[in-house]
């Protein structure tokens, strides 16, 4: 439901039986946007322009996209389909398309030959939509081969997928959307329903080992409000969207997860900085759950 935010589209390309595929979102004239990585091993495209401190204070689309560092070449399809339209960041050559994207590692689960490119980034932009009804969930675009609680080794993996949660206080709306693909466990919500036995730490198979192996994982999302704040707030919701990630999933930013979040105010809205804040963790660790159900243990 990312696009219960006024000017929000979201469009996907799914490929079902190979397991992979990618989501854009497409974002209004003027959206503001910030990020952060806290996994160890990020897939990203244009992430240092996010940084506060640099000049372009704007970003057009964010790409999640499955086929690893491969499926970075689907943000050159949506640079494509953006610059068809005029969309981009004002220069004396034209406007310059700013197209943030990140991917995760879904290789083992399907076809590792199949990897979204410049073609199907163009292709999800062309079936974006407006209204909530447009995002899904499930295993569609990038959540295609998201799998969860590979933590106890290779082969272990669940099924999740694309997840989807919006929180609202009046006239503000913060929601998010993330392709849940994670080392983690999912954990219950607070106040939810128990685990069957006792809880005890999720500790990776290969914690004691030299590397994650074959456990890579990582989930990515992106949440969007109507808030007006600055590029530094942003920043700020960014994390607190990690909280949230932090809450759903134990453990969490771990080696083999490339954990990466991109917060993008619309505006106008006004609204305290920590009030939107809350409400990202909230959606984030909501969304997570909305796709991966805890294990009984």
């Amino acid at each position: 439901m990312i696009s219960a935010v006024r000017g929000v589209r979201v469009g996907h390309w799914t490929e079902a039986e190979r397991r992979t595929g990618c989501t854009v979102v497409l974002l209004p004239a003027g959206t503001v946007a910030s990020g952060e990585i806290r996994g160890g091993a990020p897939g990203t495209r244009e992430w240092a322009l996010l940084d506060p401190q640099r000049t372009v204070d704007r970003v057009d689309a964010v790409v999640l996209s499955g086929g690893s560092a491969f499926g970075l070449a689907c943000c050159d399809g949506v640079v494509r389909w953006c610059e068809e339209r005029g969309i981009g960041f004002p220069t004396p050559a034209g406007p310059v398309p700013i197209v943030v994207g990140m991917v995760l590692y879904d290789l083992g689960v399907g076809d590792p030959r199949a990897r979204p490119g410049p073609a199907e980034g163009y292709a999800a932009c062309q079936a974006a939509a407006a209204g909530e009804e447009a995002v899904g969930s499930g295993p569609i675009g990038a959540g295609a081969g998201a799998t969860v609680g590979k933590w106890r080794g290779p082969g272990h993996g669940r099924p999740a997928g694309l997840g989807s949660a919006v929180a609202r206080d009046g006239e503000l709306v913060v929601a998010a959307t993330l392709a849940v693909n994670a080392v983690g466990e999912p954990r219950p919500p607070a106040g939810g329903e128990p685990f069957d036995g006792p809880r005890r730490p999720y500790v990776p198979g290969w914690a004691a080992g030299p590397s994650p192996g074959g456990l890579l994982a990582t989930t990515i999302g992106v949440v969007a409000t109507n808030a007006a704040i600055t590029k530094a707030g942003c920043l700020r919701v960014a994390q607190s969207g990690h909280d949230g990630l932090a809450r759903a999933l134990d453990p969490a930013h771990t080696a083999a997860d490339g954990d990466a979040i991109v917060a993008a105010a619309t505006g106008p809205v006004p609204a305290p900085l920590e009030t939107v804040r809350a409400l990202a963790a909230w959606a984030v660790e909501s969304a997570v759950l909305a796709v991966a159900r805890p294990a009984r243990t």
